[in-house]
């Protein structure tokens, strides 16, 4: 009997071991995602007045954009979608988004908090920030997103509706299109962009 018991375990345990190896191995592999380049260094201040830096998100996903609060285009649009980011992720951790200012004059740290009070920001990861302004237009430029000044613009600004996503590791990643090519920046105004978002963040976030 003693021995038939023996025999038993040892098949749990082969079982087992055939189930649970391979969701192991795929725990630490890397996400299908390519690598597009690495966060350029920045060092800003979020709505709370704190100092903000790449240091700040280590060790976390997050979705970077560039925007300003009285943005009457399609500001809002990227807003009510990274809505849909955090609600996707609440509790999650080592998720966060960092949202920039391209317009630092009218919003500043005050502002940033109603606006990010008025949004309804509960995940802490999720920084506003802003600082001066001629750093900030050189931060997009090594981000490669478009921004920029523009009186004749709604709102006076102009700047791309387009979300980069950055793994754990500071690395910005993208999935690629059905040629192979990488998409490198997610379309922050559309439904797509945001499921696609929603799929990949999850990927990094298992990795």
């Amino acid at each position: 009997m003693k021995d038939k018991s023996y025999i038993w375990i040892s098949l749990v345990i082969l079982v087992f071991g055939i189930w649970a190896v391979p969701k192991i191995i795929k725990k630490f592999e890397k996400a299908d995602l390519m690598v597009v380049g690495t966060t350029p260094k920045f060092e800003l201040v979020d709505q709370n007045n704190k100092t903000i830096n790449n240091d700040s998100y280590k060790g976390k996903v997050y979705v970077v954009e560039f925007f300003f609060a009285n943005c009457p285009t399609i500001c809002p649009i990227m807003n009510a979608n990274m809505m849909k980011l955090q609600e996707t992720f609440y509790g999650k951790m080592d998720f966060g988004i960092a949202s920039i200012t391209i317009d630092p004059t009218r919003d500043t740290v005050e502002a940033l908090k109603a606006h990010a009070d008025g949004l309804g920001v509960k995940n802490p990861y999720w920084h506003m920030m802003t600082g001066d302004a001629t750093y900030i237009y050189d931060l997009a430029k090594k981000f490669n997103l478009y921004t920029g000044v523009n009186p004749e613009s709604p709102g006076g600004f102009e700047h791309s509706g387009l979300f980069a996503l950055v793994d754990k590791e500071g690395n910005i990643r993208c999935r690629k299109d059905e040629n192979g090519n990488p998409i490198v920046y997610y379309d922050g105004t559309s439904d797509e962009g945001v499921q696609w978002l929603k799929e990949d963040i999850k990927a990094l976030l298992d990795e």
